[in-house]
């Protein structure tokens, strides 16, 4: 995995960033079809004045899984290629494909749907 970035700097992301991705699939648990595999290259973790910050490049093949976010977690990504869904509790979705992004509020319960491999851009705040 490519060093951690917290200094002040400009960090450019791309669709294929270099360095070694962390490999993982959805838990067993919330797996509602598919049991794909994640690569994340999680080029910033640095700490906030209340909190963590998270930022880099997510790929995923296509599945469907449970997805929760914490009381003060909140996500943005933008879709760089592929397609994705993400589904709330009452039956609503967001559909999002290349230069399309989704904001996933704090305490969000719901879904997240890969229907075309896809790569996306993300920050998460907690």
């Amino acid at each position: 995995m490519p060093a951690m970035h917290t200094a002040a700097r400009l960090l450019k992301l791309t669709a294929q960033p270099p360095g070694t991705p962390s490999i993982d699939h959805p838990k067993p648990e919330r797996l509602l079809r598919g049991n794909p595999m994640r690569e994340t290259w999680n080029l910033v973790d640095g700490a906030l004045p209340a909190g963590q910050v998270y930022c880099g490049v997510w790929r995923c093949e296509p599945g469907h899984w449970r997805i929760a976010m914490g009381p003060t977690e909140r996500e943005l990504f933008t879709v760089i290629a592929g397609r994705c869904r993400v589904h709330d509790t009452r039956g609503g979705f967001e559909e999002a494909g290349p230069g399309e992004a989704i904001y996933i509020p704090p305490g969000f319960e719901g879904a997240f749907e890969v229907l075309e491999t896809v790569t996306k851009n993300y920050m998460i705040c907690e």
